[in-house]
């Protein structure tokens, strides 16, 4: 259930935004205009998920059983791409 609020109301009942943050988003408007999302942190973290490197999304995989990857890393610049 998402939830609206303006911002003096935000500013005037910042507990009750945080309770009903619990229900879902809260929408806070600025003269009318929404321009801000409250969320609980679990429900941001569900969002945002987890930025992993391909090797660690790899050893997360189920079932991968013998498969051995090896991302080798690397110092150097990359070098300019040429359009021909």
């Amino acid at each position: 259930m998402v939830t609206m609020m303006t911002s003096r109301e935000f500013n005037q009942r910042t507990s009750a935004a945080k309770r009903a943050a619990y229900s879902g988003p809260v929408i806070v408007t600025d003269r009318g205009t929404p321009e801000h999302v409250l969320l609980t942190y679990e429900q941001y973290s569900e969002m945002a998920g987890e930025a992993l490197t391909v090797a660690e999304a790899f050893d997360r995989l189920p079932d991968i059983g013998d498969i051995d990857v090896d991302f080798p890393r690397s110092r150097e610049m990359p070098r300019a791409a040429v359009f021909d």
